[in-house]
């Protein structure tokens, strides 16, 4: 069993998100994100479902062609090949972020070029 929790994990970086991975199988992963107002992970469309519990904070968390707004204990659930990204909007966010199967190396090269450019669409 993986025991954790927010505060033994939190982690801020002033350069974007920070990602503690607290449980990864061949099946799910398991990572708490912590975000800087402002700080997002860029639109991507891996090849995994992908559930977000918002812990604390505000953001916007991108579905498709929709955005959401959420706050503390709002859900949402992204199905596989579907346009995602988180954005902390006005304030510190914290969330779990549960994706099932793990994305793929390759799936993250939007997140990567998105956070290289600091494009929140990177498409």
């Amino acid at each position: 069993m993986v025991a954790t929790s927010f505060d033994d994990e939190r982690a801020y970086d002033d350069a974007q998100f920070s990602a503690r991975t607290v449980h990864e199988t061949d099946r799910q992963k398991v990572v708490l994100g912590y975000f800087e107002p402002g700080q997002f992970i860029p639109v991507h469309a891996p090849d995994s479902d992908v559930a977000i519990t918002v812990r604390s904070g505000t953001g916007v968390v991108r579905d498709g062609d929709e955005e959401h707004e959420v706050e503390p204990d709002d859900v949402v659930v992204v199905p596989a090949g579907q346009d995602r990204g988180v954005r902390a909007v006005g304030e510190r966010l914290e969330a779990t972020l549960v994706t099932a199967p793990p994305p793929t190396d390759a799936e993250h090269d939007p997140v990567r070029r998105g956070l290289r450019e600091g494009t929140f669409d990177p498409e």
